[in-house]
């Protein structure tokens, strides 16, 4: 009777809440600035974690680039080659990035830093923080490769500085750093995004292998032009141990590019493809509507 009237059930009226209501939560947007941060061990247990997870990543990295250049010159056909660097850069990231994820969000990147604050996820003391540890880090563990494989290789071999290749204009390279950069921190948006991880059950566990293939990826495509920076981190711990002329006459393309490719993936994902704005704007509503 009730259903010729027009009326619902009770139980139906429970599943018509249930079907309109998101199987996600998006956070709100992070304070620009937050006092009451600074006075929690967690932000400083956070910015460890970053300054570590860089300082290894770099050693990592860099020691396999200086570690391939002398097993060239001793041997013919030897060492890790392009591919192997590539490895080792996307392989370190992912290791580090699940280490790090449930301490510091794993950014191991100012770029990564820049784009999650442009999006609201992290607070500008906390970026700032962040992107000081994280450069710290890098040359840290820069030193530590010219340490182990010694000053004179480190110099000859280049110590690992990012620079543009002969041949590549200043504006190739630029777009190539941006354009890296962006795909990464697409990348690290898309996986760590609360819509999916709360549909795809996989995706939290695939976050970091997922952001160390974009790194693996990027690398192959960039190496030739740039060396690949993507991380104004990395190329600046370089640049301090090594300290050559055309690595800090290039050291600008690899600041500026990231961090325009690093605005470019935050408003594709977050306004594009989220439409985050119209979210902020239309209230809930509009929030039903997506989901």
């Amino acid at each position: 009777m009730e259903a010729r009237e027009g009326k619902l059930s009770p139980e139906a009226n429970v599943k018509g809440e249930m079907s309109s209501t998101k199987d996600y939560l998006d956070p709100p947007p992070t304070p620009l600035f937050d006092a009451g941060e600074l006075g929690k061990w967690s932000l400083y247990r956070a910015i460890i974690a970053e300054f570590t997870a860089t300082l290894l990543f770099v050693y990592v990295a860099v020691a396999t680039v200086i570690g391939h250049k002398r097993q060239t010159d001793t041997e013919a056909c030897s060492g890790a080659g392009v591919l192997g660097i590539a490895w080792a850069f996307g392989g370190m990231i992912s290791v580090l990035v699940y280490c790090t994820a449930g301490i510091s969000g794993g950014h191991i990147n100012p770029a990564v830093t820049f784009g999650l604050l442009l999006a609201r996820k992290v607070s500008l003391p906390r970026a700032f923080l962040y992107m000081a540890a994280q450069c710290l880090g890098a040359i840290c563990g820069a030193a530590l490769v010219k340490a182990v494989h010694g000053a004179h290789h480190y110099a000859l071999y280049g110590g690992g500085a990012n620079e543009l290749a002969p041949g590549y204009s200043r504006s190739s390279g630029l777009v190539a750093e941006a354009l890296g950069t962006a795909v990464l921190v697409y990348t690290v948006f898309s996986a760590t995004d609360p819509k999916r991880m709360a549909r795809d059950s996989h995706v939290p566990v695939l976050a970091p292998l997922l952001i160390g293939f974009a790194v693996l990826m990027v690398h192959l495509a960039t190496i030739p032009v740039t060396g690949t920076g993507i991380n104004p981190a990395r190329s600046l711990g370089a640049a301090v141990v090594y300290n050559g002329k055309k690595a800090w006459a290039d050291q600008w393309i690899f600041w500026v590019g990231p961090f325009v490719g690093a605005a470019i993936a935050m408003v594709y994902h977050q306004f594009v493809l989220r439409n985050c704005a119209a979210k902020h704007s239309f209230g809930s509503d509009h929030d039903d509507v997506e989901a």
